[in-house]
Order: C-alpha cells, then structure tokens, then sequence
C-alpha cells in the first residue's frame, strides 16, 4: 500500500507541474484579455457582492450574491488555509507567501472567467439555479462529453475524497487538543463517536436543500473567518516590532536573495505557487458551480464576486496563518509541517488557550468545506440526471465517505485526488481558453452599462450570434429549460 501510494504521490507530481503551468499561463492569457479586471475592479466587487436576492424560478426568494460567496468561500477556505500554508513555509522558507500571494493576483482573472461563464449557461430548475464547467463545456462548447467527464470527476473528488479528508482532519485536531493519541487502537470509540457526530449534522444540512447549504454558510463562514483573521491580528499586535523584518523576509526570500531551503528560488516559488492553487481553486472549475446558483440580473456580477473570493482567500485567511507561523521564528526546509506548526506557533505566543481556539476554527473551516464540497457534487449530479433516487444514493455515499475519512488513514485516497484534481483542471482550463472571448463579450456590456450610468442587466440577445442559453433567453419556457425543470421536479429537493 505504501508502495503504491509512494508512486501515484510520484505521477501526480510530474502531473502537476504541467498543470501549474497551464494554470500560470492562463491566467496570464485571462488577465491580458480581460484587461485585468480582477485588479481595476475592486470597487465593483464589493459593491455587487450586496446585491439583494431576486426570485428562483419557482417563485421564492433565491439565493443571493452573498450566499452564493459564502457557499465557494466555504469549499475554499479548509484545514488547507491552516495546515497547507505552514507546510508551504516550512519547506519553502517566508518566500512562498510572496508567490501565494502573487498567484492569487493572477488567478482572480481566471476565477472571474469561470464564474462569468458558469453564470451565463447555467439552468433554470424548479427549485433553484444550477450551474458549473459542465454546464458551460456542453451548453457553450457543445462538447457533453466533456461535461460528463469533468462532473463525474469533480463529483468523486469533492463529494467524496475530500469530505473524507476534511473529516479526517476534524478528528486529528480533536484529538490533538484532548490529548489523544488517534492512531492507537484504543482511539476508535473517539473517531467513531466523532465521525457519527460530523455526520449527523452533515446529513440535517445537506437533505436540506441548496437554500439550507447556503443559509449555514452564510452564517458559519463569515464568523469563523472574523474570528481566526482578529485571533491573526493580535498576534501581528503583540510582535508589531518584528512585522517590517517579516516583510522583510517574505519579499527577499521569494527571490531567493535569502535562502531559507536548499533549492533557493524555485523551491521557494513552487511552494507558494501551489500553495496558493490549492487554496483558493482559480481555474479549477468548482467555484464556478457555486457562483451559478445566485439570482443576479447580470453573469458578470459573479465574476465580480467570485474573483474577490479568491483575495477573501489566500490575502486574508491564508496571509493570517502566514503572519501567525513567521512571527514565531520557525525553523525551515527541515520537514513538512502542517497544522502542528501553526498550532505551536499560537501556543507559543497566546498560551495553551489558542491552541483549542484553533481546534475549534479547524472544526468550522473543516465542517462548511464539507458542506461546499457536497454542494458541488450535486451540482453535478443534477447534470448528470435528474433521478430522485440517484441523488440520494449521493448524499448517503457522501455521509459514507465522512464516516470513514473519520476513522482510516487518508494518504493513498489523498494522493489519488491530487491526479483527479489535475485533470479536472486540465479540462477546466481548456474549456476557459476555447470560451474566454464570450465572457469578453459579456464583461464589456457590463461594463458600458455601468459607463452609462445604468444598473446592468443582461439578455442573451445582446450579444449575438450567442447560444445555448437557458436563464438568460428572455422567455419563461424553451426546449433546454423545460426538460431541465422536469429533470428538478423528478429529483424533488426542498
């Protein structure tokens, strides 16, 4: 087993760095074409993120901008903006948050692009909108096949692998902070009782319905971010003479000018390179799935939105556990660490207190990324069919998978969801270049709409020559969208 782990581990990394550079590199492409939205736009993005919730097809209140950030920020921000930026400086030296930082600048045109396009194909359902690259490589590359492959794949890697990871974490740092040892025998009845917790208050959420998954994440997510970015700026307060030489570090090291691991510049740039992919999922094809599901009177809005999702991310949560790990004087380039560094880390500076605190927060980050996970399997599964029965056999299997990533050890079911995630960012990301120039086409009506003066809406007749729309034809009823509410009244959600 180890064997095997060991060498898929291997492939996934030559896999990889092919993926890092397509990645890079269309987010290059997306910046220059978009003319850098994600950086002249600030002042839009939070000024559409509250807009006020329209009408879902069925007649009753949607699911607004906000709640449609909450649920992405719930499957972005997880025990990876904890535990996967200490592993990042601790191998990597304060450099890597440098190129975190950088590749976040970078891919909120990526992100921007996605969500445009998830926005702008997605169909209308009985009880709601639903969206996402499957919808967009069918619908606007007329490519199905395509679809299917890349929601069968997001399905099994978010819905399934990842729940268990997030669950798994949940358990160790639970039991870290009691004081128990999880992988002695006697261990068991612990993770038993943890897993069937995690998993009853999963299963009361996600039978619930889209509406339910985003009434919690709006509520959950901003809290537990408030709380962990306030717990981030009292430790800066406590050594504010040691934060000019931290950036200091940060700045010199991502250039290698200090060297803080053996490898100098490219370890410590491939290191917050992935970093910063990992955690905030520009590109990656899964924000978009949530970002489809808003009531919004224009696609370019969610852009808008979930491109500041992406900063909410990696320049916020992810630069607070970075601020927490360097101003406790790590050691570097000796081993891979991860939520123990930044645990002993809040030790050392707020006593023994911060480190349940922190448990508590890898709870919240661990649980709402669980429920965005889920949400974006179903997502997915809608496309897939609209069987009743298949998609409960999919909310079983996904209570299934917490269960067990509470209870077994993880390494060859992570290593397996490192080469998914390739590949479903590989088709994302082709199907992105093949579609960047409608969501171009779509950004400048947006944007002369606002030059005018005008709230911006949208009709898909405005820009001609577009098809395969559903949302946005300008009628109540079309062929598309008539089978797509029969295929929602047959999977009867709530």
């Amino acid at each position: 087993m180890e064997q095997l782990t060991e060498a898929i581990g291997t492939a996934g990394g030559w896999i990889w760095n092919v993926v890092f550079v397509l990645l890079v590199g269309t987010g290059l492409y997306l910046t220059i074409r978009t003319k850098a939205v994600q950086w002249r736009s600030l002042p839009e993005m939070f000024r559409v993120l509250g807009d006020p919730p329209g009408e879902d097809p069925d007649g009753k209140k949607s699911i607004s901008s906000f709640r449609a950030f909450t649920v992405s920020a719930a499957s972005r921000v997880g025990t990876g903006n904890i535990a996967g930026v200490a592993i990042a400086i601790s191998l990597g030296g304060p450099g890597a948050v440098f190129w975190m930082w950088s590749i976040a600048a970078i891919g909120g045109a990526s992100a921007f692009v996605e969500s445009v396009l998830g926005q702008l194909y997605k169909r209308k359902g009985h009880t709601g909108y639903y969206g996402g690259p499957a919808y967009y490589m069918t619908h606007g590359m007329n490519a199905r096949w395509m679809g299917v492959l890349f929601a069968v794949i997001i399905t099994i890697t978010y819905g399934f692998v990842f729940n268990s990871v997030q669950s798994n974490a949940i358990v160790d740092a639970l039991s870290s902070s009691l004081e128990i040892d999880s992988t002695a025998a006697g261990a068991m009845p612990f993770k038993l009782i943890v897993g069937a917790l995690i998993v009853v208050l999963t299963a009361a959420i996600i039978f619930g319905g889209a509406r339910r998954i985003s009434a919690v994440t709006q509520a959950v997510v901003p809290l537990m971010a408030i709380l962990y970015v306030l717990l981030g700026l009292l430790v800066v307060i406590l050594n504010i003479g040691q934060v000019p030489g931290m950036i200091a570090d940060i700045v010199l090291g991502a250039f290698g000018i200090r060297e803080f691991v053996v490898g100098g510049f490219m370890g410590v740039f491939i290191q917050g390179l992935k970093r910063g992919l990992f955690s905030n999922e520009a590109g990656m094809g899964s924000a978009p799935n949530a970002g489809a599901s808003a009531s919004v009177s224009h696609p370019a809005k969610q852009g808008y939105v979930q491109s500041l999702g992406v900063y909410f991310d990696t320049w916020l949560v992810c630069s607070v556990t970075a601020f927490i790990v360097l101003l406790s004087n790590p050691t570097f380039g000796d081993s891979a660490q991860g939520a123990s560094l930044t645990q002993s880390a809040l030790g050392e500076q707020l006593g023994t207190w911060a480190i349940h605190f922190l448990t508590v927060a890898i709870f919240l980050f661990a649980f709402t990324s669980v429920i965005g996970n889920y949400f974006y399997g179903e997502s997915n599964i809608l496309f897939l069919t609209g069987s009743r029965i298949v998609m409960n056999v999919y909310r079983l299997l996904v209570l299934v998978f917490v269960m067990i990533g509470a209870v077994v050890a993880l390494d060859l079911v992570w290593s397996l969801a490192d080469v998914m995630m390739a590949i479903m960012a590989t088709i994302n990301l082709i199907a992105l270049l093949f579609l960047a120039p409608i969501a171009v086409k779509v950004l400048r009506n947006y944007e002369a709409q606002r030059r005018r003066g005008e709230e911006p809406t949208f009709n898909g007749s405005d820009i001609p020559g577009l098809t395969g729309l559903d949302a946005w034809d300008g009628t109540d009823v079309i062929t598309t969208g008539a089978f797509w509410t029969q295929q929602m009244k047959r999977v009867g959600k709530a």
